[in-house]
């Protein structure tokens, strides 16, 4: 029987349909918007943990491809390693801003108000983001960074600046598209059964979005402040080893840090709620209103 087969008797095998991913996205969408503040708040702290540690993992294992493998080889080892933040938050259980634009389709659908889905966008945004920066600050202070010599912290200042001070037209699209493969890989997801067809299920899209570069609000929520930690309280032997000095990154601040997320996060939202959840709720449940 092949996947997405309408036999009923094969239905507790085999992926879902379209159209019942849907279903069940609209569905998940109105559970999130009835979860209380804390829980809603607890389950964003973890999810912004989780893509933290996803991009520790990258950033690490980027230190020890880059310029050792072709450019595109080392980010496709560092995009597999990333995979892992949001195989945590999809397995483990989190909510993470990025795949929640997808409330998109039950607001739609007339099953959740907008005051609600932007209540539980806010509540899941602010929790990520102490999930995230809570982390780096634990990275941080555990001196992981330091491994490899400094490779791993030249690697992570130069991901923190470049982010930082992308143009906010590129910040923007590059946002966009980054939670366009983001919310697929959730959307995949929802149809799989197993746990090996979910892990499989975000492995491809979440890779090429690092692979390409694109831009994620909370994955930057973890490696901008990252750089800003180490900017202010690196040991003064780190910046000998990696040949530079906390001079050189002057432009990296927090008011930079905290005006970037800006079209991230709008890009995040266009991608994601927009250009996934919106499309998907025109094909499949537009017809039934």
């Amino acid at each position: 029987m092949t996947i997405g087969s309408t036999n009923p008797n094969n239905r507790g095998i085999d992926a879902l349909l379209p159209t019942e991913i849907a279903e069940k996205a609209e569905a998940i969408g109105i559970q999130k918007t009835r979860l209380d503040v804390l829980s809603l708040l607890a389950l964003a702290i973890l999810a912004g943990a989780f893509i933290a540690l996803g991009a520790m993992f990258a950033t690490t294992v980027l230190a020890g491809a880059d310029g050792v493998l072709p450019f595109g080889l080392s980010r496709l080892l560092a995009g597999i390693a990333f995979c892992l933040g949001l195989i945590l938050v999809i397995l483990g259980g989190a909510e993470l801003f990025t795949g929640n634009t997808l409330m998109v389709m039950a607001w739609a659908a007339g099953k959740v108000r907008l005051h609600e889905m932007l209540r539980a966008w806010l509540i899941v945004y602010i929790g990520n983001f102490i999930g995230a920066i809570g982390t780096a600050m634990l990275v941080f202070l555990s001196g992981q960074y330091l491994s490899g010599q400094g490779a791993v912290a030249n690697v992570a200042l130069k991901l923190a600046l470049d982010k930082a001070t992308l143009p906010f037209d590129h910040a923007l699209f590059l946002g966009s598209l980054c939670n366009v493969l983001v919310c697929l890989a959730v959307w995949l997801a929802f149809g799989a059964r197993t746990t090996s067809d979910k892990v499989l299920a975000v492995l491809f899209p979440v890779s090429a979005f690092v692979v390409a570069g694109f831009e994620h609000s909370v994955a930057n929520m973890y490696l901008i402040p990252l750089g800003l930690f180490m900017k202010a309280w690196g040991p003064a032997d780190l910046w000998t080893q990696i040949g530079v000095n906390s001079a050189d990154y002057g432009v990296l601040t927090w008011p930079v840090f905290f005006s970037s997320l800006i079209p991230v996060t709008i890009g995040n939202i266009i991608g994601g709620g927009g250009l996934v959840g919106g499309v998907y709720w025109f094909i499949y449940l537009r017809i039934r209103q």
